[in-house]
């Protein structure tokens, strides 16, 4: 190849490169896994209750938490002028002076037994069985 033909595809490629840098930096690419624009915009508001939501919670052995408008609050600790005093799966307890608030991790879901599991007496997700064993069965002494 002659030496001009080289600088002429090297200014080519060059050119080609910057082109597409230019590109990628103007255009804005769709990211599936980001969050939306509005997730955790808002300011934590413990003063009205309308702008507060329980987005998480965090049992452990050790602790228990909440993520409240983005803010992790462990039980016993203040959000805004609330305490965080209760932690379950689906739901959590503030207690502000005399007033106890309650947010749910899902508030428009209400779960309930339908069919043939609540006739037949099947225990809820999260209700332990009994420990009494079964009638009719014999169970071997010990």
């Amino acid at each position: 190849m002659s030496p001009s033909l080289v600088t002429r595809h090297s200014s080519l490629a060059v050119a080609l490169a910057l082109a597409l840098c230019a590109a990628s930096a103007t255009a804005q690419m769709n990211d599936p896994t980001r969050p939306p624009a509005s997730f955790g915009a808002s300011e934590p508001d413990a003063g009205d209750g309308g702008g507060i939501m329980l987005q998480s919670v965090l049992i452990s052995p050790a602790q228990r938490a909440a993520i409240i408008n983005g803010v992790l609050v462990r039980q016993g600790e203040k959000y805004g002028d609330a305490v965080l005093i209760e932690v379950s799966e689906n739901e959590v307890v503030l207690r502000s002076g005399a007033i106890r608030q309650v947010l749910k991790l899902h508030p428009g879901v209400s779960m309930r037994q339908i069919g043939s599991a609540a006739a037949a007496g099947v225990p809820r997700a999260g209700q332990g069985q009994s420990a009494e064993p079964a009638s009719g069965g014999s169970t071997p002494a010990r």
